[in-house]
């Protein structure tokens, strides 16, 4: 049976988290909080983790993170995770914060991958 080579790139990595990151600034500045940045990590760390755990999903189910199915579970494991790990570090998780929350991520992790996608198809169109 041929192994399959996998390879991945850590620029998406980058770019999630640094967008996650966002997401907590955006978050932590619309209510007035401090942008220390252990505010913002205590913020931003439980959705980065959610985050990895979707490049880890993604890595097992030979989804290549870049595309659009990456992006969705990327999301979806950031917002899940994300929540359950405020919830267990004694912050608020509020139905309004999900429902916020899913939508900025879910723009933020899978409208990059919209924009990457077609622009390789482009490339390879030409």
């Amino acid at each position: 049976m041929p192994v399959v080579k996998r390879s991945y790139s850590v620029v998406p990595l980058v770019i999630d988290l640094a967008l996650i990151l966002v997401f907590a600034t955006i978050g932590r500045l619309s209510h007035g909080e401090d942008l220390h940045p252990t505010a913002l990590f205590i913020t931003w760390w439980p959705f980065a983790l959610g985050a990895i755990a979707g490049w880890i999903l993604c890595y097992f189910l030979s989804v290549r993170i870049r595309t659009i199915a990456g992006g969705l579970i990327t999301t979806v494991l950031c917002v899940a995770i994300g929540m359950g790990l405020r919830l267990a570090s004694g912050q608020d998780v509020q139905t309004s914060f999900v429902i916020v929350a899913s939508i900025f991520l879910f723009l933020f992790l899978v409208t990059w991958r919209v924009i990457d996608t077609t622009l390789v198809r482009r490339r390879r169109a030409s």
